[in-house]
């Protein structure tokens, strides 16, 4: 088998360990035979016409100034249009908020999103910083936040999770992140994945099964990971 991954504004977006996710996705693929491409996509690349997973990672106000501009048009509607056709996909931090309606930086104009996710975010007068450990439908999640946005689901959203330990997704309404489909936004940095196994073979399976059909992943030993999950959690715990 053969999985496709679409990394999304590596150069420009990629910051907290998050180029770790594209590396968690890889390794696990190849583990179980799988051979993996991965597509860099910056500004000015069109979209390649088979992504089967893509990931979007975060990035200062300014890097997301010129993504959202070169979002614009038939990029940024190729993107919707394949999550709609159920690609996976893993947005962190500014990619996820761009996932949304609209972003707001701090004394800024308003930078379109592409509106995969009926979201919309804000930067707010106070930065997030810690550890986070979430509720969700894989379980528990843990992962670490440095974020002044404030972002607000749309009425029929499902949130990625509840916040247990943490501020998520705005300090205030104790969701964290937003999945639509195959598509998972979320806050959590650290990198997410590695940390996280149960995460990203779900994301390699739903990239899988858009392309074979149903794929049955061969169960891997997880010491290290579920090791360094569990350490994960326990760090949250403490500093809370």
């Amino acid at each position: 088998m053969h999985l496709t991954i679409g990394w999304l504004y590596g150069e420009k977006m990629n910051i907290y360990g998050d180029r770790g996710n594209v590396i968690a996705l890889t390794q696990r693929a190849h583990w179980r035979g799988i051979d993996v491409e991965v597509q860099n996509i910056g500004i000015g690349d069109p979209i390649p016409g088979q992504v089967d997973c893509f990931f979007w990672g975060g990035g200062q106000d300014q890097e997301q100034v010129a993504v959202a501009h070169d979002l614009k048009g038939v990029k940024g509607e190729t993107i919707r249009q394949a999550v709609d056709d159920g690609v996976a996909l893993l947005a962190v931090c500014g990619g996820y908020q761009l996932l949304g309606h609209e972003y707001r930086p701090h004394d800024a104009e308003p930078l379109p999103g592409i509106a995969v996710f009926d979201a919309a975010s804000v930067a707010g007068p106070e930065r997030f910083i810690g550890n986070v450990v979430v509720d969700t439908m894989w379980g528990e999640l843990v992962g670490f936040e440095n974020h002044s946005g404030l972002t607000t689901l749309g009425p029929g959203l499902e949130p990625m999770g509840r916040v247990r330990i943490g501020h998520g997704n705005n300090g205030r309404d104790g969701t964290e992140g937003a999945i639509s489909r195959h598509a998972v936004g979320c806050y959590l940095h650290g990198s997410l994945l590695p940390k996280n196994p149960v995460l990203t073979d779900w994301l390699i399976a739903r990239a899988l099964e858009r392309r074979y059909g149903y794929v049955d992943l061969e169960p891997l030993a997880d010491v290290i990971e579920s090791a360094a999950h569990e350490s994960a959690v326990k760090r949250a715990v403490l500093t809370h």
